[in-house]
């Protein structure tokens, strides 16, 4: 209790006073919403039919089906038969019991969520109360079944409409409206009106559909709920991240696609002023995401994307603005990613997406670039991406493509109003190198909720091969110490001082000190390319310092140098630099040999270190965390990490090289025979299929 308190003081005193009140303001509705909460047994017993003559009329235009690539089709209709067998992984879990499912219950802990308690009662915050509560709050989504309403919509198979209506009757009589952990949140709530309003419209020619949503008074009672629930309590103030939009963007697609209720016009219109308000709030004008999480710029697209193509469906559309935003969004990511559309790996990511309509994949950007394709046009220089059903299905709802004028003719690499550049190679026959360097805020808003204190870091790529990696996000919640890590600043390839992070956390969304990080000098002089800024979050050491860092790409040497200055007195120092999971390394002094024999672009490279540091190397340890790589939440695999301990110097550099070599000639591999030789033992020492290697990948 004396933790939670503690918690709740540090929270409030990131609050404004306006948004103080308004907590104070939702605390109070929701005391008195206790008497609104609609039990099970009341559904039970059956609800009081509402008059009233509905229609669903936001239809998809005929014979869109036949614009989904096969592939696609193929490759979902495998998913959706997976899950008609009762498999289905959740960040991370491969969940057995989909045939129908325990709606409260978290595969990683056991536990069941509160069913049947007021909602506004339940602290969804604490695992021993909920469990996992990611885990618990994915499923019902309901994300499974828009995927299983695709299905049908391509096959005409009748089981998958068949299983989507089981589930759907499943969760609405055990959700009534305020019972339990499914009402705790408006993300949720927001992200299953549109799955609910998807569901709908692919469902459109089954002919029981109308059983199961217009003429079924309980379906009718959920999405009237759900809006006056998104219409009374919605994120404010600190908390008005990505969860805002996806509450308008919720409500918006529901208000237009089911307009049954008195108050329907009313909650478009409301839904459509806060998500153009929001969507400039929450994005730089170049597009980057203000929360400087990469996979939630693409989570905050999908939702405005659909929104705005919902609005204009429904002869309400959004401003010239909001389509702007968007589209700088698309854009702007589409720049960003590697050869193999892979995004940034910066700051937090949950997986999360707006929409299912295709096979689940890890990665969302392809899937966000083929829908802006469909939505915009494809510029000249992205990178090319295919049709899938979600994008064929969407744009064909769309009709005509919106033209938004001023978009960018070449590829940008440097987005100053985010304080994101990336340098790198210009194609060619050479696999890419791909750097990303970190000079922006900390994040956004007062509490940073999805920041990661990583300031100054770089990420490196070598055909999208992690090299020098961001490790990623791991858990939300049940897991404080590895929470704490993947957010740390240890966990990033940057500088560490005096044991102190550049940031300092509250919990497990909250940063009570931002280091405040400010670009010096960035150009490209085509043969190289140079970035160079600095941080202030070490002015509150003894000596007050600050870190800067350069970071220089020579294209022709294939060479990335990395200069490190702490200005301002003597600290003890931790550098990190983090590799990938393909990576091997072994290190020789302040030399490290890199090698990636088991990649789809196999190579080495040598690491020179700085020479008035300590190196060790480390892989998979607990005490302390240090030494591993996550692909997804739930996820996680030991990597190395190359860490190097000694004490600043005034105006002595930390100078580190960073040199790809072309393992595939005679004179490297004879060069390096050695050492790759040692390669391939502790390949074997570490279980990997010696068979399989060879000295030139």
């Amino acid at each position: 209790m004396t933790s939670r308190l503690a918690w709740y003081v540090r929270r409030a005193a990131r609050m404004s006073p306006a948004e103080v009140g308004w907590r104070v303001r939702d605390h109070a509705l929701q005391a008195a919403w206790s008497s609104r909460q609609v039990r099970r047994e009341e559904i039970a017993a059956g609800l009081p039919v509402s008059s009233g003559e509905r229609r669903f009329t936001a239809v998809l235009p005929p014979h869109t089906d036949k614009l989904v690539p096969g592939k696609a089709k193929t490759a979902l209709l495998e998913a959706a038969d997976r899950l008609l067998r009762g498999e289905w992984e959740v960040l991370g879990a491969v969940r057995t019991d989909m045939l129908l499912p325990d709606w409260f219950y978290d595969p990683v802990t056991g536990r069941r969520a509160p069913a049947d308690r007021y909602a506004f009662r339940i602290n969804h915050r604490c695992q021993a109360q909920t469990g996992n509560v990611k885990q618990v709050w994915e499923l019902s989504r309901l994300q499974h079944l828009t995927l299983l309403a695709t299905a049908w919509y391509l096959s005409r198979e009748e089981v998958y409409a068949r299983r989507v209506a089981d589930h759907l009757r499943s969760w609405s009589r055990e959700n009534p409206f305020l019972s339990g952990v499914h009402w705790t949140s408006g993300i949720e709530i927001g992200i299953r009106l549109i799955s609910l309003t998807w569901i709908r419209r692919l469902l459109d020619e089954w002919p029981a559909v109308t059983d199961h949503f217009e003429n079924d008074e309980l379906t009718v009672r959920q999405i009237r709920w759900h809006q006056q629930y998104l219409s009374a309590f919605r994120s404010r103030g600190s908390s008005a991240n990505n969860h805002v939009i996806a509450e308008a963007a919720g409500q918006l697609v529901a208000s237009c696609a089911f307009p049954w209720f008195a108050e329907s016009d009313r909650w478009q219109r409301s839904s459509a002023r806060l998500l153009e308000r929001e969507l400039v709030r929450n994005t730089f004008p170049s597009g980057i995401d203000r929360e400087l999480a990469t996979d939630y710029q693409c989570f905050v697209a999908e939702l405005g994307l659909l929104a705005a193509v919902e609005a204009e469906a429904a002869a309400r559309p959004l401003s010239v603005a909001a389509w702007q935003r968007l589209c700088a969004m698309v854009d702007s990511g589409a720049a960003l990613l590697d050869e193999r559309l892979r995004p940034p790996r910066q700051g937090d990511s949950d997986e999360g997406r707006a929409l299912l309509l295709d096979a689940p994949a890890l990665n969302r950007w392809p899937w966000l670039l083929a829908l802006g394709a469909a939505v915009f046009g494809r510029l000249d220089w992205w990178p090319l991406t295919s049709a899938d059903a979600g994008s064929s299905i969407i744009g064909a709802m769309l009709g005509a493509r919106r033209d938004v004028a001023g978009r960018p003719v070449q590829r940008p690499w440097r987005f100053a109003d985010a304080g994101t550049t990336l340098l790198h190679t210009r194609g060619g026959r050479e696999p890419e190198i791909w750097c990303r360097c970190d000079g922006g805020p900390h994040g956004y808003l007062s509490i940073a909720a999805h920041a990661h204190a990583d300031a100054l870091s770089v990420e490196v790529r070598y055909a999208g091969i992690d090299v020098l990696a961001d490790p990623g996000t791991y858990c939300y919640h049940g897991e404080p110490e590895w929470r704490s890590y993947f957010r740390s600043t240890i966990a990033h390839n940057t500088i560490e001082l005096d044991g102190q992070g550049q940031s300092s956390e509250g919990g497990p969304f909250l940063w009570l000190r931002h280091a405040t990080t400010r670009e010096i000098d960035v150009q490209d002089i085509g043969d190289a390319a140079e970035w160079t800024a600095e941080h202030d979050g070490y002015l509150a050491l003894h000596p007050p310092s600050r870190h800067r860092r350069t970071v220089r790409l020579d294209r022709a040497s294939r060479i990335i140098d990395i200069f490190d200055e702490i200005r301002g007195g003597r600290h003890h120092v931790r550098l990190a630099f983090h590799l990938g999971p393909d990576v091997d390394a072994e290190i020789d002094g302040e030399r490290a040999m890199l090698r990636w024999p088991y990649a789809s672009v196999s190579c080495a490279a040598r690491l020179e270190l700085p020479q008035s540091l300590r190196w060790s190397l480390h892989r998979g340890e607990t005490g302390p965390i240090l030494g591993w790589y996550s692909s997804g939440l739930g996820r996680r695999v030991p990597a190395f990490t190359l860490l190097g301990q000694g004490r600043s110097a005034p105006d002595e550099p930390l100078v580190t090289r960073l040199e790809f070599l072309d393992t595939g000639s005679t004179t490297e591999r004879s060069l390096y025979a050695p050492v790759i030789s040692r390669y391939a033992s502790a390949a074997l020492a570490r279980g990997r299929p010696a068979a399989s290697w060879r000295p030139d990948g």
